[in-house]
Order: structure tokens, then C-alpha cells, then sequence
């Protein structure tokens, strides 16, 4: 069975989220039930919405067949859940909770394919006359971060008729308003051809920060709806509404006046409203109804760190989108297949990609990331994310930059949302002497974080500001930013850092170094001295390119002269270690006046006095991270930061070492991620000749899938496929759908941004270069170059490539790209023919359409068209055909 399916056990832990970038979520459950509902500006998990729910009739010539709610079986313990809800005969000891619809009748068989970001369920009962497949997304379309950004979820249920005579049906949608609130007022509307319920809180304000709306909507031409259900107490409301809906025909609507004084003795449970499309099918006709449920919770306020004496509140982006839910609803259902036409677009060239099943898997099972509570959206549009999700809260605020290094989706399928990210950055996290805080404070032009500043997280902001410019080719961007950038930079050897990172501009950081594992290195070591020589390389080059060569040529002389260091002292024959002597207690010395991460003395946090030696060390241990810098350089054309050979051997030592092909072998005392028969890639081991400090870095025994991606992406782009794979599905193996949710990996809570950096593999398999300062981009398929396919994006416009042995297309699927050059190390053609002469022009040409262009061939580069811009527009591609270097070759067609 293919990785994207789940059955039986395997739909246990699905939550599938279905929302937009800085919206918040619904997710769908395996058994089809919509649960987490995360639309409140915060996470929610394992949350219900009162009685939400689809729900199918069958009935013919007036008489019911068969009735049932659109679930699969219930998953979950029968003993009932651990947490009340602070609900009365809820909870442990009471049995399921009844908002999960467990006790009605719904479809014995369920099949979950889940491809992000389209979700496919099947159902089917064999006493239901009718085969049921259900699709819920959201739309998700690179570079247009608008149409990613629509508060609601999408859903287009297919019913084929199973019986042997004509058949009418029934199918409703039931939504209770979530929002606190005494009583709701639903309203029933049309706009042309799309019907609605919207549901607002009674005696409640626009312009009040609780306000909040939800609409359900359809365009089936025929329906029926009931504004509220009966309102009561206990169980009334489902027995009433279970009760109308077993009546033959459309439902009876029921309206309750807006009046206050009438709601008393009216009930405690929440309105809910349905609508319902009624249609008839022949004997295996299949009839389809498209319903949106939309949201609108305007208001954000910082609730994970409050300020001390206010409450500041902002809009979320997508209100200047859209007045309401029922605008959002409207303009969802009008522009549906436009919306999920792009969508399925980018979901098909992602599954055609060549490479491993598993690898396809990691990179869209991601991306869904983008779609919770772990990002949001500040009021101009600007990306803001958190590290991950507690059940209730963000986890770890402030887009960290230490953590955020490692998700390479963003910035490629929505550039504009990672620049962003770089301008707050560098805009609100900096101080004059370039020191900068790892978390940006909300609301925006709070006091910044007076912490430490973080190595990875400065010297990787740098770095990523090296790779947007890149994906943009916006050199006004550049030269804009590149004055704070310089700052940050510089800060390494600045007489205000008080960490002394290098302040004799060695090339090399020896002083006190915070990082992503939350704790401090006290010597030099391959891992953050690797991310300051990418800073350094990324300085050298940005400098070089504006033309700033006072800057470029320092920049350079810094960066070789540590890459030499590195190389020559801190590489033991087999891996990179870390330079300390454990038992020197006067490294901490100079920092003894200041507090470290918990408010303790440097002493208390790092000092074992029983042991005599400095904590959280990694010492001669070999680090998962110990190379990390080499892949940020890899996947941005930076070329080389460490010897290439050595980082071969590192990353040999690490599938050697820290990989665990059963996980029941590690002693982990840290949070465990993997157990049992599991495997799984820790953060560092300390191999056998080796000295493992008393109390070791920390994190050491976890598996955490972001380190686990970039180490197992880095394995593959060095030709170590089959290990980098072993890494790769030891996570995926891990979220199989009966252990944990295929679409939430976790690390300090759910949803975690690091593993985005599964996108690597993407770029790994593809060997996808970009340089838009430039104009070109580039491919170097890791494998089956005869016969490759891929996806790419890059700002402004997406699509696929084909390569074959003498012929390369370059589609373009969705907006535009400008091109110069095209840059095809080693293709396949050119290794064939031996007469070729690769520094002529006369061994291929190229045409977009019918334009033919007039390419040159310099090397592995083909200027397209004499060095001049050519612009490949939506749906229409760039051909290159070989034809050899010899006479009577064949020629593209006009």
C-alpha cells in the first residue's frame, strides 16, 4: 500500500489541517471527523466544535433507506478521555464525549489518502445505497500568498449512487458556532448562486476584541436549511435534529427571533445551523456539492508572553481580505476552480517528482506546517512563526531564528513571506553594536530580548539574507538591507559582545556560544564556527556583488583563514569535534557577571562540581549539526565551507554512530521521540575510544526530525543515498498514522517549523541551482537522467522540468519567470556524444513556443538567447533540444 494511504489502525492519529497561511486550522480526522479546531489565533488540540458534521440520506420515492453521519468508527479509548474539559459526565470513566458523534450511525469503512494539501476519504457502509469520497483542502499556491491565506476549509463530497434503482439524497452540513458567546444569531443569505448560514454572537460588536463570525456556504442548486437546530438542554438539540433529518424530503427551517428576553429557558447548548443539498441519481451516477465553512476571529493579542501593562491588539492580514466569513465564503465557492486548479496543479508536479516514495512524503507532509497555529500573519502581511504548538499556546515565540534556519519551504514556495521575516529581523531584533535577538517580540516595536545573542541564529540570519536575495534576484533589496546586515556581521569582533566570539577576527569562535540546543559551547567547535564561515562566505560574496570590495576582501581573508583552522584542528581522522578541556573552570570566568538561560550564575547553570568538568559540552562527541553549514552552502551555490572529503567522512560517522536502526538499544534520558522498535537519529554519541562528558550537550539522546532531515538530505546530495534514506524513513516510519499524525511532527510541540527542511529533499534530488541576481537556475538530477521529472519554485513563478537524454522542458505552470542563462551540469547527451564541443553554441537549440531563441553553450551553462532575458509566461515552456555537434542533426520545429 502506498505511503499516502491510511486504514483501520492507521487513521488513529490523523489530524490532517485544512486552513490558510496565518489563519488557523481545522483538522480532519481519520475517521473524517472535523476536530482541532484552531481557529481562535492560537492552537486547540484535541478539540471538538459542538456537533459539526456531515451527514447523508437516502430516500426513494418518499420513503428514508438509510441515514448516516459521514464518519468512520470511532478511534480513541472507550474508557473516555483524560482531561474533563471542565464539562459535567465528560472525561475519564464517562465513555467517548458525545461532540464526537461516536453513538450515531455512520460508515463502516473508511480510506484516508492524505497528499497535502489534498485530503481523499472514502466511505462506504453496505447499508447505505451510496459510496461516499470526501475532499477537504485549503487552497495552496506558491508565490500567490493571498489565495494561500483564505480563512476557511474546502470540501467537495462525491456520492455514488450503489443501488439498482434511481435514488434521492441528502446531504447536510452541520456547523455550531464556536464562538464564546450567550446566544448566536444565524442568518440565512444569498449572493447569486451561493447559499449561506452565517453564524455572530449575539449582542456582540464588530469593532469588540471577542467578536467573531463562521459561515458554511454552497452553490448546489438545490437546498434546504435550518437556521438553528432545537434549542435545549443535555441531548435535545442532536435528538431533535436526528429526528428532522430521518424525515423524507428537505428540512424544515426553524428561526428563533434575535431578542434576548426570548432566549431564556431556551437551553445551554451552542446553536448550531445546517445546510443541506438535495439531489437524485441514477443507478451509478455520482453526484457532487462543493460546501466552504469560513471564518473570521478578527483579533490578535500577545496571550504567550502579555506585556506588563496593556493589552495591545492588532487585525489578522486576512481582514483586509475579507469583511467577514460570509465574504470569504463567497469569493471561495466564486472562484473554486480557479483556487483548486492551482492547487491540484502544485500537488500533481510534487507527486510526479523523481525520487523515493518516502522522500515525496516528508516534503508534503511539511509543508502542512504553513497551514496551523504555528504561523501567523501580522497585520501588513508579514510571516511571523512560532517554534511550534502546545495543546493551548505557541511554543517558543518570535519567528526563532535558530530554529527557522532549517525550513527551506517558505522561502521557495512563498519568497515574499520569508523576506518579510528578514526585515523584522533586522528591523526590530537589533541593537546599534549589531547584536540581535533570536525572538522578535510582539507586538511590534516591543523592547527586545536582552539575552544573549545566539550564533547559529545571527550568523544564519545573515546567511538566509544571502539566500533570499538569490531566490529574488532583488538587488534593491539588497543594498537596502546590507548596511544592518554588515552590522550583525561585524558584531562577531565588536568590543560590545560580551561573548567574545572572535574577537581577533581568527576566523573562529571560541567564546561563549548560544544555540538551537538551548545551552552554551565554550570552545571551538565545527558546528557554529561552520554557520560563522557561512556568514562569512555570504558577507564575501553580497559585498562582491555591490561592489563594496574593502568589506568583500576582509570578509574573504576571515572566512579562509578559519576554514584553514577548521580543517587542520578540529577534524579527529574520522569527524569534527569540539576544542575544550572540560576540566578548565576559568573558561566560564568571563562570563561570571552574567545570568545564563534560567537566571542562574554561569557557574551554577555549567559548572559540575562533583565532576569538576563545564556541562552541556560536546567535546569529542559526534554531533548531528557538525556539518550543517556545508548543507546551507549546498543548497545555496555557496560552494565550499569545510574540505569536502572530511565532511564525507563526518557524515559517514554520524549514519555510523548516531543512527540507531532500533531504538530500544539507546539509553535516553531526554524527551523521547522514538521508542521501542523504532529508529531514529540522535543529536550526538560519543564513539568507543571517545570521552563523554559527565553530563553531555544538551538533547543528546533525542531524535528530532529536523536534525534527522538535514543530516539524512546532506548524506544523498554527497552520493550516500541509501544512508541519507535511512534517515529519512526512520522519521516518516514514525508518523504512520496508528503511532502518531503523518502531518504534525513534533519537537518542543507540535507542528514544528525545523522539519521543513525536509524540503531539501526536493532540492537534493532535483540539484536545483538558482541564482536570480543572475537570471539562471539549474538542474542536476541525482539520478535517472534520461528520463527526470521535477517540480520547481522560485519568486513570481513555478512549474516542472523534464529531462531526457537529448531534450530538456522547462514548464512554466503558474506565473512568470525572467531567465538569462540555464545552467545543466553533466547531461546525459552531452557525456554520449564524443565529437561534442561544449564551448560552441551549434549543439542544441531552444525555442519558448514559437519563438525561437538563439542559445549558446559556455561549459555547464547555456546563455538562452545571447546573454538577453527571456520571459517563459504561465503555461508555456522553454524547449532545449541537443542535436550533436555534427551536421544533419534534427531541429526543433517551428
Amino acid at each position: 500500500m502506498s505511503r499516502f494511504e491510511y486504514t483501520n489502525e492507521k487513521l488513529k492519529e490523523i489530524s490532517f489541517p485544512v486552513g490558510g497561511i496565518g489563519t488557523g486550522c481545522i483538522g480532519v480526522a481519520g475517521n473524517g471527523l472535523l476536530a482541532d479546531w484552531e481557529i481562535f489565533n492560537r492552537p486547540n488540540k484535541r478539540s471538538y466544535n459542538g456537533y459539526t458534521h456531515f451527514a447523508l440520506k437516502a430516500e426513494k420515492d418518499g420513503e428514508v433507506l438509510d441515514a448516516r453521519i459521514i464518519l468512520g468508527d470511532y478511534m480513541g479509548s472507550r474508557m473516555g478521555s483524560y482531561l474533563r474539559n471542565g464539562k459535567l459526565h465528560s472525561g475519564y470513566g464517562f465513555g467517548p464525549e458525545r461532540m464526537t458523534l461516536a453513538g450515531m450511525p455512520h460508515f463502516q469503512q473508511v480510506r484516508f489518502r492524505g497528499e497535502y494539501p489534498l485530503a481523499q476519504l472514502q466511505f462506504s457502509d453496505g447499508r447505505m445505497p451510496a459510496y461516499v469520497e470526501m475532499l477537504a483542502f485549503n487552497p495552496f499556491i506558491p508565490s500567490n500568498d493571498a489565495d494561500s491565506s483564505i480563512p476557511a476549509a474546502f470540501f467537495e463530497l462525491c456520492v455514488r449512487n450503489t443501488g439498482d434503482s434511481r435514488i434521492d439524497y441528502s446531504l447536510a452540513f452541520s456547523a455550531t458556532n464556536p464562538v464564546e458567546c450567550v446566544k448566536s444569531v444565524n442568518s440565512y443569505q444569498e449572493s447569486g448562486t451561493v447559499k449561506m448560514l452565517g453564524m455572530k454572537p449575539w449582542g456582540v460588536q464588530e469593532t469588540d476584541k471577542n467578536y467573531g463570525d463562521l459561515t458554511i456556504a454552497t452553490d448546489a442548486p438545490k437546498t434546504s436549511c435550518q437556521q438553528y437546530w432545537y434549542r435545549g438542554n443535555r441531548s435535545d438539540s442532536l435528538e431533535m435534529f436526528w429526528k428532522d433529518f430521518l424525515k423524507p424530503g428537505g428540512l424544515k427551517d426553524r428561526y428563533y427571533p434575535e431578542d434576548y428576553e426570548l432566549y431564556k429557558g431556551q437551553g445551554r447548548n451552542k446553536d448550531t445551523a445546517v445546510l443541506a443539498a438535495h439531489f437524485s441519481l441514477e443507478p451509478g451516477e455520482t453526484g457532487k456539492v462543493r460546501f466552504v465553512l469560513s471564518w473570521n476571529i478578527p483579533y490578535v493579542y500577545n496571550y504567550w508572553n502579555p506585556e506588563e501593562d496593556k493589552r495591545t491588539y492588532w487585525k489578522n492580514y486576512y481582514t483586509k481580505l475579507f469583511r467577514d466569513s460570509g465574504a470569504a465564503a463567497v469569493y471561495s465557492i466564486r472562484n473554486w476552480d480557479r483556487l483548486y486548479g492551482a492547487t491540484r496543479t502544485f500537488h500533481d508536479l510534487l507527486m510526479q517528482t523523481t525520487m523515493p516514495e518516502t522522500a515525496r512524503e516528508a516534503v508534503l507532509a511539511n509543508i502542512a506546517t504553513l497551514k496551523t497555529p504555528t504561523c501567523l500573519r501580522l497585520e501588513n502581511g508579514e510571516f511571523y512563526g512560532f517554534e511550534g504548538c502546545i495543546e493551548d499556546e505557541g511554543c517558543c515565540e518570535g519567528s526563532c531564528s535558530h530554529v527557522w534556519n532549517y525550513a527551506y519551504a517558505l522561502p521557495f514556495l512563498f519568497p515574499k513571506l520569508e523576506r518579510s521575516m528578514r526585515d523584522l529581523d533586522f528591523r526590530y531584533n537589533q541593537d546599534p553594536s549589531g547584536k540581535m535577538s533570536f525572538r522578535l517580540q510582539l507586538p511590534l516595536g516591543r523592547r527586545r530580548d536582552s539575552f544573549n545573542a545566539c550564533v547559529d541564529g545571527q550568523m544564519g540570519s545573515i546567511y538566509k539574507v544571502y539566500r533570499e536575495w538569490k531566490i529574488s534576484g532583488d538587488d534593491n533589496w539588497l543594498k537596502e538591507i546590507y548596511p544592518a546586515v554588515k552590522k550583525a556581521m561585524e558584531y562577531a569582533w565588536h568590543p560590545d559582545n560580551k561573548d567574545r566570539w572572535d574577537p581577533d577576527k581568527s576566523g573562529v569562535i571560541t567564546g561563549r556560544q548560544h544555540h538551537t540546543l538551548d545551552m552554551e559551547l565554550f570552545g571551538a567547535n565545527s558546528w557554529l564556527t561552520g554557520f560563522y564561515l557561512l556568514a562569512l562566505k555570504s558577507m564575501w560574496r553580497m559585498a562582491e556583488h555591490l561592489r563594496y570590495e574593502e568589506d568583500a576582501r576582509e570578509y574573504k581573508r576571515i572566512f579562509e583563514k578559519g576554514k584553514q583552522w577548521v580543517d587542520e584542528n578540529l577534524f579527529n581522522g574520522s569527524y569534527f569535534i569540539q576544542r575544550i578541556d572540560l576540566n578548565d573552570k576559568q573558561l566560564l570566568e568571563p562570563y561570571s557577571k552574567d545570568r545564563a538561560l534560567f537566571g542562574e550564575s554561569v557557574f551554577e547553570a555549567y559548572w559540575n562540581e562533583e565532576s569538576g568538568q563545564i556541562k552541556y559540552q560536546v567535546g569529542e562527541g559526534c554531533l548531528i549539526d557538525q556539518v550543517l553549514a556545508q548543507w546551507h552552502a549546498d543548497l545555496s551555490g555557496l560552494g565550499e565551507i569545510f574540505d569536502r572529503q572530511k565532511v564525507k567522512s563526518a557524515l559517514k560517522a554520524i549514519h555510523e554512530h548516531n543512527y540507531y536502526k532500533d531504538i530500544s538499544e539507546l539509553t535516553n534520558t531526554w524527551r523521547i521521540y522514538s521508542l521501542n522498535e523504532e529508529s531514529g537519529t540522535v543529536i550526538c554519541t560519543w564513539p568507543r575510544g571517545s570521552k563523554k562528558p559527565d553530563i553531555p550537550v544538551a538533547y543528546n539522546s533525542e531524535t528530532m526530525a529536523g536534525f534527522e532531515y538535514q543530516a539524512g538530505i546532506h548524506m544523498i546530495r554527497e552520493g550516500m543515498e541509501q544512508e541519507g534514506l535511512d534517515l529519512i524513513t526512520a522519521v516518516r516510519d514514525r508518523y504512520d498514522g496508528s503511532k502518531r499524525n503523518p502531518w504534525n511532527e513534533i519537537e518542543c510541540g507540535s507542528n514544528y517549523a525545523r522539519s521543513m527542511a525536509s524540503y531539501g529533499l526536493l532540492l537534493a534530488y532535483s540539484g536545483f541551482r538558482y541564482d536570480m541576481s543572475r537570471g539562471k537556475i539549474g538542474f542536476q538530477p541525482l539520478k535517472n537522467q534520461e528520463d527526470f521529472f521535477c517540480f520547481w519554485a522560485m519568486d513570481g513563478g513555478w512549474g516542472s522540468m523534464r529531462m531526457e537524454k537529448d531534450r530538456i522542458c522547462l514548464r512554466v505552470a503558474y506565473g512568470e519567470i525572467s531567465l538569462r542563462e540555464l545552467e545543466l551540469p553533466e547531461w546525459k547527451a552531452d557525456r554520449d556524444d564524443q565529437n561534442m564541443d561544449r564551448n560552441t553554441e551549434r549543439n542544441i537549440e531552444a525555442c519558448i513556443g514559437k519563438e525561437i531563441l538563439k542559445p549558446e553553450r559556455i561549459g555547464d551553462t547555456i546563455l538562452l538567447h545571447g546573454g538577453e532575458a527571456v520571459r517563459i509566461k504561465e503555461n508555456t515552456a522553454l524547449e532545449i533540444r541537443y542535436i550533436g555537434a555534427g551536421s544533419g542533426q534534427r531541429k526543433i520545429q517551428e
